[in-house]
């Protein structure tokens, strides 16, 4: 499988994009997928309080390798919940803090319009060329490339696109790829495709066929901002949630 470059963020590292950052600031690191929706709430969030929120997005999996490496951070949002489970088992996170913030779908995007049937077995795997690529986020690392591989392989598909696979650091990442031409089709979260106007979603991965996509969020052990919890419950509150469905993310979700 081929692995394309990863996003500047995982390239340069976490720690540095944080040195603007000033101590009122709440720091959140979240999972690439939420950027859109988190920015829009982190502005209503700030227009509302006197705290401002820095944010650092990237693949659930570098986030929270940071966060185990000593990296500052008082919120933990990931796109699934193994990782938030690992930091809970090395005391890194508050339990009594985890709430689920929204749910997600995996979708099938490329630039044309023609659907795919993915209980067909060879229909994917058909409309790649010799010089095509599917690309997916990290397969065994990111969830977004986790939950793919989990699909494709529960449906079957999977041994015959392993060797169009283009691997990628996030799943906005493997969007991008997509959005450029770069790869003829890609994997992503339904959220992702909402917001590219320029993909086309050519088929919706049955939930059976994956576990179910959740966004863990806490507040970490070593969190330094009095008011993290605010903005925890900003996200989880009405005003949040409502933000969460107009990007399209799952709502009203229990841990």
């Amino acid at each position: 499988m081929r692995r394309f470059g990863l996003s500047l963020t995982l390239i340069l590292g976490l720690w540095p994009s944080l040195g603007w950052a000033q101590p009122r600031d709440i720091v959140v690191f979240a999972a690439a997928s939420l950027k859109n929706v988190l920015d829009e709430a982190v502005a209503a969030f700030e227009t509302e309080t006197d705290h401002d929120v820095v944010v650092s997005f990237g693949g659930s999996s570098a986030l929270a390798r940071q966060i185990q490496q000593g990296a500052p951070a008082d919120i933990f949002i990931s796109a699934n919940v193994l990782w938030m489970e690992a930091l809970q088992g090395d005391g890194l996170i508050l339990p009594e803090s985890r709430t689920v913030l929204a749910g997600n779908r995996l979708v099938l995007v490329g630039l044309d319009g023609d659907p795919v049937d993915l209980q067909d077995p060879g229909a994917l795997s058909a409309r790649l060329a010799p010089d095509d690529r599917l690309a997916m986020a990290l397969v065994d690392a990111v969830p977004a490339g986790i939950y793919g591989k989990t699909a494709l392989q529960n449906l079957g598909l999977w041994s015959g696109i392993v060797p169009f696979v283009a691997q990628t650091g996030n799943v906005r990442a493997a969007l991008r790829l997509v959005s450029l031409g770069e790869a003829r089709m890609g994997v992503v979260y339904a959220t992702d495709a909402h917001i590219d106007s320029t993909v086309t979603v050519l088929a919706t991965f049955p939930a059976s066929s994956h576990p179910p996509i959740r966004y863990p969020a806490a507040l970490t052990a070593e969190r330094t901002h009095p008011d993290a919890l605010a903005f925890l419950r900003f996200l989880r509150g009405a005003q949040g949630q409502t933000l969460f469905a107009r990007y399209g993310f799952l709502t009203g979700i229990a841990e």
